[in-house]
């Protein structure tokens, strides 16, 4: 999903009105289809075309193309954060629009997207539950299975701790990332 919202980000600092146009509709698209209507499309209604997807490749695709939308927006944001005299110096030293977007853009535009991208990829990171409506054998799903055969809360809380294990110190991370690289824009 980072690497579809970047691509689409990038797409449309081109300026094409005819490929912005096709661009803001897969994002007003995806935002506002909910994630699980997505992968039932994907996963019960492609077949219907000759397209069989696996439960996993319809859970990674639905959440690619969704999550994607919103990093797209992100990125948006943060490539819109760059002060135009950059994009100007940019040209009159002679550097092509890639060479602009990947030396001048990109390094002053990631510090910005971070908190908002982080938000996005921990909700896609929650919304893997959603998964289990398409079969994808996912965490939330398995911890349901045990507890409905044994009547037994505990893997559900298991589940719940396994979440926090990995979403708090992913989010800690992107605190002090954010908090350093805070620091050497003050110096």
């Amino acid at each position: 999903s980072v690497l579809v919202g970047l691509l689409i980000a990038i797409l449309r600092t081109l300026n094409s009105p005819t490929m912005n146009f096709f661009l803001k509709i897969y994002v007003d698209i995806f935002r506002s289809i909910p994630m699980i209507v997505v992968m039932v499309i994907l996963f019960f209604a492609m077949p219907f075309m000759g397209i069989s997807l696996g439960s996993i490749v319809s859970t990674v695709l639905a959440l690619s193309l969704g999550y994607g939308a919103y990093a797209s927006e992100c990125f948006r944001a943060g490539i819109e954060s760059v002060h135009s005299g950059q994009l100007e110096a940019a040209r009159s030293l002679g550097l092509s629009r890639w060479k602009t977007i990947y030396k001048i853009i990109l390094p002053q535009a990631i510090p910005v997207v971070i908190p908002p991208l982080t938000g996005t990829l921990v909700a896609m990171l929650k919304d893997t539950a959603v998964a289990s409506v398409v079969a994808a054998p996912e965490l939330l799903k398995r911890a349901r299975e045990l507890y409905t055969s044994e009547t037994n809360p505990t893997p559900l809380v298991a589940a719940a701790l396994i979440y926090l294990a990995v979403l708090i110190p992913l989010v800690r991370a992107v605190n002090m990332l954010e908090n350093r690289m805070q620091k050497k824009r003050n110096e």
